[in-house]
């Protein structure tokens, strides 16, 4: 009986990853955020990240909550499409959060369009049962 009890306890002790911080989780959420990018949905975006999310694009002052964060991503999907995000490494910060580093790729509207390629890293949150973003920082290759 004792050493089920301390495998009982063992196992107790060991931290399970929670679904989001799993890679394949991860990138279907960052896939739902392009096909609403693409779609043009600044409203569903938005609804991606929590009440106080920060978004820090390069060139631009921060931005700290939904309101501010849709009316960024309404103006940056005016102006690009066709945005494609891969997650590259996922990383559980305790049971409810997770660190992603990813990839990204858009292209510039217009008559000459241009591929535009970057780099990011997000923090997700658990907020009740779903996984939002709390912070959001990119920059470009170039």
């Amino acid at each position: 009986m004792r050493p089920h009890t301390l495998l009982t306890a063992i196992c107790l002790c060991v931290p399970v990853p929670t679904m989001a911080q799993d890679k394949a989780t991860i990138q279907s959420l960052s896939d739902h955020f392009a096909q609403a990018f693409n779609a043009g949905d600044a409203a569903a975006l938005a609804a991606m990240y929590t009440e106080d999310a920060v978004i820090l694009p390069p060139g631009a002052e921060m931005m700290k909550g939904r309101s501010a964060i849709q009316a960024f991503w309404k103006s940056a999907a005016e102006q690009l499409g066709d945005g494609k995000l891969k997650t590259v490494d996922v990383k559980a910060l305790g049971g409810e959060a997770a660190r992603e580093i990813g990839t990204f790729s858009f292209r510039t509207k217009g008559q000459q369009p241009q591929e535009i390629t970057g780099k990011y890293v997000v923090v997700w949150e658990k907020v009740g049962a779903d996984w939002k973003l709390a912070t959001d920082i990119w920059n470009t290759n170039k």
